[in-house]
């Protein structure tokens, strides 16, 4: 009879919770790329929930890759400069993406549209999003059960990704293409009290994203370009092709 009644009242504990939070705290999660995956509360994008990202279109496409593969719809509003060959090149299925480059002022407006549809939507907000605005977003978001990802802040993100110490790959000695990328990633959480970080490759030399090995005891990490050298050992990068 107590068991019971301890199960009521966990049950009733847990409804509460997530009238609050506005999403099941068991619901299913939307797969992502692995290395992100493990940054993410929950281990990848929860539905109903809104995503702070760093302006980085690596990043974000980087989030989109695995869903679309999987046959979900994704669309990106207000970022005319993504292009569906990047967009391709980091595993992204354009089958399953949808582009609104230019959403005029109504960017809120055009994402709480494709949220009935799309169940992951990508924004750039051109301005400072109003409460309102943001208030019926995120209930369209709660409703559908759709992931927002937003380049820049965003109130009650479901977690915050930070990238910072990048460090280029692929230039010799004042010549060469840029062949890839090693950030930190930094996820920031309501979740947890710990921010959770990963080195990775974004994007790697084949374009995709990879996690960074950690070099064995005893083994020397290699450096990035120009590391250890003199002012005047270092070249000028000379653009070709």
């Amino acid at each position: 009879m107590q068991s019971n009644v301890a199960r009521s009242e966990i049950a009733a504990l847990r409804a509460k919770l997530e009238q609050v939070q506005g999403r099941r705290l068991d619901a299913p999660v939307l797969p992502t790329h692995p290395a992100l995956a493990a940054l993410l509360p929950g281990g990848g994008l929860r539905p109903g929930a809104a995503y702070s990202l760093d302006p980085s279109l690596s990043l974000l496409l980087a989030l989109m890759a695995r869903p679309s593969q999987e046959g979900i719809w994704c669309g990106a509003i207000g970022m005319p400069e993504l292009g569906a060959e990047a967009a391709e090149r980091l595993g992204v299925a354009l089958e399953h993406l949808v582009l609104v480059p230019d959403p005029g002022a109504r960017t809120l407006g055009v994402a709480a549209m494709l949220a009935e549809v799309l169940p992951v939507v990508a924004i750039r907000p051109g301005g400072r999003a109003m409460g309102a605005e943001v208030s019926r977003l995120a209930a369209r978001l709660r409703d559908r059960g759709a992931v927002l990802l937003v380049q820049g802040p965003w109130p009650q993100a479901e977690a915050t990704l930070r990238l910072s110490e990048g460090e280029w790959a692929g230039v010799g000695n004042g010549v060469g293409y840029l062949a890839g990328r090693t950030v930190t990633v930094t996820a920031s959480s309501r979740r947890w009290p710990v921010p959770r970080k990963a080195r990775l490759m974004l994007p790697s030399p084949d374009g995709t994203v990879a996690t960074v090995p950690e070099a064995a005891p005893g083994v020397r990490a290699p450096q990035p370009i120009g590391a250890g050298r003199q002012p005047s050992d270092v070249r000028r990068v000379r653009a070709v092709g």
